[in-house]
């Protein structure tokens, strides 16, 4: 029998008594998360890695069964490295630069998501959510007892909020009764369904794709490659398009497009899974371990910021699987509010930079239900017409590189670039390269006996490339500080290649998130003040 998904995995954070709940009157928090999943976490681990205390509220003890999201871009997986829980990741994970995709028995093409040497982290791991989300607690646990402010309280049901200018309420259940506390700040991680969002009578906007797929979970050991295999129209017959991965512990995740008319409760049948599964794999032994019938969904708030309470993740907005667009948005939205809700809290930057992650995070979101929205339409053609498009196209790719880009089996996450939004400083380096334009995050290159990403740390920087600067440069209370290259120290020219470009120098003013805030071919200290006043949500001042 597979297990049921209801249970849990890992019971990390079972049930105690806090203090809170013998005080006399509603103790008040700086920062309290709403759900314990992958991104109120990570959430809560940002912050108290930066000594802000934090109290996560879970209604279970732990983490959940089943596979749930399983590929992990290497941005998120650049984000645990700064948190300081990337290496077991990568270490446990399954990973893969390669797809190919196949139209009925043939191969059409195959693609390298990550064909350039240099990056500490690979394009993507396979990792069960349940690991995922236990490294991040085992982080946890290790910052706590190194003093970061971090609770993680399971069975606290929140029943209800109120909301009051510079503060929120919440009512919350436990095996003891209830009790309230208070929160300058609320963050919803709370999943797609949100109950927070339904307390607040705020939802989402967006589409629903009259389509279902089975996502079947098995144990099996078998010689497929560990690459993405993405068929169109399988002659298995089992789906009108079949997605295959392999995840640690010889697990494998079979997606099976099986319509939208379809009565769910007769294919969740065990036997009626197993009959796809035998259809597609043929005479192979398996155990069942994990299946749910999802739909696909682009949708969004339509603000992530709503007084005292922040919506991020799922929570926020919803995308469709294919692509990976979940989790990975979910782990920028937290590097994005970190930082800045860090700088608010310590009174280094105005409420307005909280502003700014709505702002950066619809946009990014826009982005992801911009190319999920895609994929969903080629992936599940709704007319005659759209299909015998959509099969010439696959014809069309087998043979004629021009059209490849056009086959969309689900445009994997790659990092948001912010172009042209309100924390861009100038972008005057003549020459420099478009990926590392102002906006952007920043790409990983060899640096040393190491790599760049792991020496800007997680404040603000000033990356010099031949070029002179001082050391640390401080604008009210804020200081960036200068991490020096030369291009004796660029043995690969790989940073060269990504950060300079045409241009003989460079200039990076930094974000924390290691998003570029502006940049320049030369130092100079009144646009480098005044972009760090930017990028800190501030007025620039003379």
């Amino acid at each position: 029998m597979f297990q049921d998904r209801y249970s849990l995995a890992f019971k990390l954070y079972p049930y105690e008594r806090s203090a809170d709940q013998d005080a006399d009157s509603p103790v008040r928090h700086p920062v309290v998360v709403m759900g314990g999943g992958p991104i109120g976490v990570a959430m809560a681990l940002d912050l108290g890695l930066q000594g802000i205390p934090v109290v996560v509220l879970d209604d279970h003890e732990g983490i959940g069964m089943g596979s749930r999201a399983i590929c992990f871009a290497k941005r998120s997986m650049e984000i645990a490295g700064r948190y300081g829980c990337g290496e077991p990741m990568l270490d446990k994970g399954v990973v893969w630069n390669l797809g190919k995709v196949f139209h009925k028995e043939g191969k059409v093409f195959e693609f390298n998501l990550l064909p350039e040497e240099g990056h500490k982290y690979p394009a993507f791991i396979n990792l069960q959510q349940p690991y995922f989300e236990k490294f991040l607690v085992d982080r946890v646990r290790e910052a706590q007892a190194a003093g970061a402010p971090i609770e993680l309280r399971g069975k606290n049901r929140v029943d209800s909020v109120t909301e009051f200018d510079d503060y929120v309420e919440l009512q919350i259940t436990t095996p003891d009764g209830e009790y309230k506390l208070q929160a300058d700040w609320l963050i919803g991680a709370d999943g797609a369904s949100s109950p927070l969002r339904g307390m607040l009578g705020l939802d989402f906007e967006g589409r629903v794709f009259e389509d279902s797929f089975l996502i079947a979970d098995i144990k099996m050991t078998a010689d497929f490659p560990t690459e993405r295999w993405f068929w169109f129209e399988p002659t298995h017959g089992s789906g009108a398009s079949t997605l295959l991965h392999k995840q640690p512990d010889d697990t494998w995740r079979i997606d099976f497009q099986i319509g939208w008319d379809v009565d769910r409760k007769e294919e969740m049948k065990e036997e009626n899974i197993r009959a796809r599964l035998d259809a597609m794999l043929g005479d192979v032994d398996y155990e069942m371990v994990w299946s749910s019938i999802y739909t696909f969904q682009c949708k969004r708030m339509d603000q992530f910021r709503h007084g005292r309470v922040i919506f991020a993740g799922d929570s926020a907005h919803q995308v469709s699987p294919f692509g990976a667009r979940g989790a990975n948005s979910g782990m920028q939205d937290v590097d994005n509010l970190g930082w800045k809700l860090g700088m608010v809290i310590r009174g280094e930057a105005p409420e307005r930079l909280i502003d700014t992650y709505s702002e950066e995070r619809v946009y990014g979101a826009d982005e992801n239900i911009l190319n999920s929205t895609r994929a969903t339409d080629f992936i599940t053609p709704k007319s005659k017409i759209s299909h015998t498009f959509r099969n010439a196209v696959l014809s069309l790719a087998g043979e004629y590189e021009f059209a490849r880009p056009l086959v969309n089996s689900g445009r994997l996450s790659v990092p948001c670039t912010y172009d042209g939004l309100s924390l861009n400083g100038p972008d005057d380096l003549t020459g420099g390269p478009a990926r590392t334009r102002v906006g952007s995050a920043c790409p990983d290159a060899p640096l040393g006996a190491g790599y760049l990403l792991s020496q800007l740390g997680n404040g603000f920087q000033i990356l010099t490339i031949d070029a002179d600067a001082p050391d640390e440069i401080t604008v009210d209370g804020v200081t960036a500080k200068r991490l020096a290259i030369t291009a004796s120290d660029d043995a690969t020219g790989a940073l060269t290649e990504r950060y300079l470009g045409d241009a003989a120098s460079a200039v990076y003013l930094i974000r924390p998130d290691q998003h570029v805030a502006a940049r320049w071919d030369r130092f100079d200290e009144q646009a480098v003040q005044a972009a760090l006043q930017i990028a800190c949500g501030k007025e620039v001042t003379a």
